[in-house]
């Protein structure tokens, strides 16, 4: 059964509009190789959340800035919002992925990378 923009699986009604549309190209691409469809499903959004994080707009950075912490949209040189504390910040970091489709890159006080979080994983 192809699907298309008004007829698709339940498990992709909570995705954003974009990602949904590539989850539902990939998953009638997988059927017509041969995929079974409870196969297929799984498979077009797990690559579909992956193509979608990949856009920089929709990436963040959690990082030290000057004895504070700062949330920043990757690229972008000045912060979004900056924090006294680490939790503060991850408290706001874990607002924004729970409004938006973004993936948050944590950083150490050191500068190297401790964890990425995906709004799959709020």
């Amino acid at each position: 059964m192809p699907w298309n923009k008004n007829d698709y699986p339940d498990s992709m009604k909570n995705l954003n509009k974009e990602v949904r549309e590539k989850a539902i190209e990939i998953a009638n691409s997988l059927v017509e190789d041969g995929y079974e469809e409870g196969r297929a499903i799984p498979i077009a959004i797990d690559e579909a959340e992956k193509i979608g994080n990949t856009k920089n707009d929709e990436n963040y950075q959690l990082m030290n800035q000057n004895d504070q912490w700062a949330i920043k949209k990757e690229g972008a040189e000045r912060a979004s919002k900056t924090f006294e504390t680490k939790e503060e910040a991850l408290k706001y970091g874990d607002e924004l992925l729970a409004k938006k489709q973004i993936q948050l890159k944590i950083y150490k006080k050191d500068g190297s990378l401790e964890r990425t979080k995906k709004y799959s994983e709020k």
